[in-house]
């Protein structure tokens, strides 16, 4: 069964060129610390350009074909550098933080007016 979410691919602001994929690594690891299959090891099918969005097609140890964005493993040896310097003792950055407290304001405001409408809480 292929992984519906590793087929979401995110926009990248630098364009690369076609002799980039030469210094991918062949093996790569999924390092999105929140995905179901993080630190899971893929084999490096190709790479490629879709609507400005870099992905890696790769297969998997089932050898199911998965599609996975670039960004979302170490195929380029480079690291985030917050993970990096957090080293696994926080997974949240502080922007990533406000955001979540922002989200649950709004969500809390609007409660009152789903029950006024005849929601559930």
């Amino acid at each position: 069964m292929t992984d519906r979410a590793l087929s979401v691919c995110s926009s990248e602001n630098d364009v690369r060129i076609a002799p980039f994929v030469d210094h991918l690594k062949r093996r790569l690891t999924l390092t999105h610390p929140f995905h179901p299959r993080f630190s899971e090891e893929f084999e490096l099918v190709s790479y490629r350009r879709s609507w400005g969005r870099e992905c890696v097609d790769c297969r998997d140890d089932d050898g199911e074909l998965v599609t996975i964005p670039l960004q979302w493993t170490d195929a380029t040896g480079f690291f985030d550098p917050f993970l990096e310097a957090s080293r696994g003792h926080s997974y949240f950055r502080v922007s990533e933080l406000m955001e979540l407290v922002e989200l649950i304001k709004r969500m809390e405001a609007s409660e009152p007016e789903a029950e006024a409408k005849g929601g559930v809480k």
